[in-house]
């Protein structure tokens, strides 16, 4: 716990540093070339310099502990009559080690998600950041979360545990990715290991794919099979979670009868300006929010918790609403 309190000291330090020295060279710079007192800019530099750590603050101090419920429809002519009006919460990317520091942040958004009242909780991937002992302080709150069909969830390129230091990699990874696994069902919720779930009502049948990690980027595993998940669900009208987006570019948009793909992994990159752009966009097509392409439909959460700092600035945490129509 003091071990990450003392690393975002000493992160807005470095900061702070760096900026100083980037305001000295800039001041120096604008002194020599324009004829300027070095000293009125340095001041004023000190002035524009000091927004980005203020906004780091601000994120870690209060923005990251916000969660924002969005509401989706998915209006599909294919869905089953008596599953018109069936309402789903998307979680993602909780990355339990974001609140080891502040467990009671968790507990409010498990009490947001709860009063909800949907039909069933989905969680799409990366419930841990590096490892298994992450999930201590937050499996009491976790396994808070119910619906009435349940909590299904899937693995993201975190639940593997690559980046996990250990002597024996190949082995000890895979023992702790086995420790998520498990920690995930003590908890009640259903893992799915490229499978499915079958949701009655009457004669209609919705089915609900989870596939592992899927990904066209070399960097994170890609382990998942798709036609294994969906074996059995023909006749279903049918929801694919898969943590990573790209896997709905490669393998499913225009490919597979999915009307509805559900993703998270891209944290949106914890950072967008005025709602408008996000950095993660540069990387990822569909990054964010609601997409459809070919009458298929992908809604990509932006997540809960952090891993490329400990801030949320401009992409509060998410809880995803959706909520199935048929055409009026």
């Amino acid at each position: 716990m003091y071990s990450e309190f003392f690393s975002i000291l000493v992160l807005l330090l470095l900061v702070s540093l760096a900026l100083l020295v980037l305001n000295a060279v800039a001041a120096g710079l604008l002194a020599l070339l324009c004829k300027l007192a070095f000293w009125r800019c340095f001041r004023w530099g000190l002035l524009a310099l000091a927004v980005p750590p203020l906004l780091l603050v601000y994120g870690i101090l209060v923005e990251r502990n916000l969660y924002r419920v969005n509401e989706v429809e998915i209006v599909s002519e294919t869905l089953p009559a008596a599953f018109d009006g069936y309402t789903l919460v998307q979680l993602s990317d909780i990355h339990a080690r974001s609140f080891r520091l502040r467990p009671k942040s968790m507990e409010r958004a498990v009490a947001r998600v709860n009063a909800l009242q949907a039909d069933l909780i989905v969680f799409t991937g990366d419930l841990v950041t590096i490892g298994p002992d992450e999930l201590e302080p937050v499996r009491g709150a976790l396994a808070g979360l119910h619906a009435p069909d349940g909590v299904l969830s899937v693995l993201g390129n975190h639940d593997y545990c690559p980046y996990l230091r250990v002597s024996d990699a190949p082995r000890l990874n895979r023992e702790a990715m086995e420790l998520v696994e498990k920690g995930e069902r003590a908890m009640g919720w259903q893992l799915l290991l490229n499978e499915n779930v079958k949701i009655a009502r009457g004669s209609d049948t919705l089915a609900v794919l989870g596939v592992e990690n899927i990904s066209t980027s070399r960097s994170f595993p890609s382990t998942g099979d798709l036609a294994r998940a969906m074996e059995g669900t023909r006749d279903c009208w049918r929801i694919l979670l898969s943590h990573d987006p790209t896997h709905w570019e490669k393998e499913v948009v225009g490919k597979e009868d999915i009307p509805l793909t559900l993703s998270g992994h891209t944290h949106a990159a914890q950072v967008s300006f005025f709602g408008l752009w996000t950095p993660s966009s540069l990387l990822y097509p569909h990054n964010r929010g609601l997409y459809k392409e070919q009458g298929q439909y992908l809604y990509v959460n932006i997540g809960l918790g952090e891993t490329i700092f400990p801030a949320r600035i401009g992409a509060v945490p998410e809880i995803t609403r959706i909520t199935l129509r048929r055409p009026a």
